[in-house]
């Protein structure tokens, strides 16, 4: 018999979360991003369920040129753009869009130029200040990578660093604007919570992340509110039960100590399976769609769950770790971390079934 784990993908979930974005971009083009194997839901698998999306935006050449061999005709965007003159052929022959962020890949245009023309999108730094131009160089940068005649189109492009919290977008449109002023090109400016929150942003084209996950970006909506449905549900079952009494104490370290009285079921699930380990007593699950907390320190193959609401819990009772029924969001919140790190952490050891469009 195998181990109870499984991660369920449900595919109809992408096409409807993906639809939410056009809903709210109605004007944009809406790129799916898929890097990190689509935020660990497989990338050949979301764009199966993804036939009618606008393009593609990963960070891995290997997963972009894989995307194009599969048959996916339409615009595939790397985001980091290229690290070495030598992958430029590639780009050109498999038809790849690339950002280009840095005066590096600016002169690797410059003097080695593809032997073809690729479509590029210009990063200018907002605020972010991770990649891209500082908006004083963008026109010079803009006009440099026109000279090289590298450029098959040119789309201008930023990523907000405050669009899901208080502070919005409004400075970092400020900056972009201003050093954009007069200039005629496309734009790709919004990420998913820009996309939900803030028109102003939508441009040409927008770039939807976690929201196509069925996961939030904001800290004060959920998911429910925004509409979005998650796209993968943890699964497991209890695999014992125990009975302990007051002051017993559960699983390594003993954090956690019993106040009467208890049962405490053991769930086939831990950190090697992508559970993470600094979740604390008192993180959210489901047992028999019942929902009830960790109690005791996660271990690598297992955790330890609170049986007091679900009496009736015994052997092989169903736990969802996240998704139906458990937003990944509360567990993250939590675990004092996101969604986002939750889904990348799935272990390979998790089976992954499919449910149907």
């Amino acid at each position: 018999m195998s181990r109870p784990i499984r991660a369920d993908i449900h595919l109809a979930a992408f096409g409807h979360n993906y639809r939410v974005a056009r809903e709210h971009a109605p004007k944009s083009r809406v790129l799916a991003v898929v890097k990190a194997n689509a935020y660990g839901h497989g990338l050949a698998r979301v764009a199966k369920a993804l036939p009618e999306a606008d393009g593609f935006a990963t960070l891995e050449l290997d997963g972009a040129v894989r995307l194009r061999d599969s048959g996916f005709a339409r615009e595939i965007l790397l985001l980091e753009g290229f690290f070495e003159a030598s992958e430029l052929s590639q780009l050109a022959a498999s038809r790849l869009a690339t950002s280009v962020h840095c005066e590096e890949q600016l002169r690797m245009l410059e003097v080695s130029p593809p032997p073809a023309p690729i479509d590029c999108y210009l990063k200018i730094n907002t605020g972010m200040n991770r990649l891209g131009f500082a908006p004083e160089v963008a026109k010079a940068a803009l006009e440099r990578l026109q000279a090289t005649r590298a450029a098959k189109s040119i789309t201008l492009m930023t990523h907000f660093a405050t669009a899901d919290g208080p502070e919005g977008v409004h400075e970092a449109m400020n900056r972009f604007e201003a050093a954009t002023r007069g200039i005629s090109l496309p734009r790709s400016l919004a990420n998913s919570a820009a996309i939900l929150a803030h028109p102003r942003t939508h441009a040409e084209t927008v770039r939807q992340g976690i929201s196509l996950y069925g996961a939030t970006p904001f800290a004060d909506r959920s998911a429910q509110e925004l509409g979005l449905l998650p796209a993968m549900t943890l699964r497991s079952r209890l695999i014992a039960v125990q009975d302990i009494g007051p002051g017993e104490h559960v699983g390594y370290g003993g954090t956690f100590f019993a106040p009467h009285a208890m049962r405490i079921g053991v769930v086939a699930c831990g950190y090697a399976d992508g559970y993470p380990r600094h979740a604390p007593n008192g993180t959210p699950v489901l047992v028999e769609g019942v929902r009830t907390v960790t109690a005791g320190r996660v271990s690598m193959d297992m955790i330890t769950v609170d049986l007091t609401p679900v009496p009736g819990a015994r052997l092989g009772s169903e736990v969802v770790l996240w998704g139906e029924g458990l937003p990944i969001d509360d567990v993250a919140a939590t675990a004092g971390t996101v969604g986002y790190e939750l889904m990348c952490a799935l272990a390979p050891r998790v089976p992954v079934v499919e449910i149907g469009v």
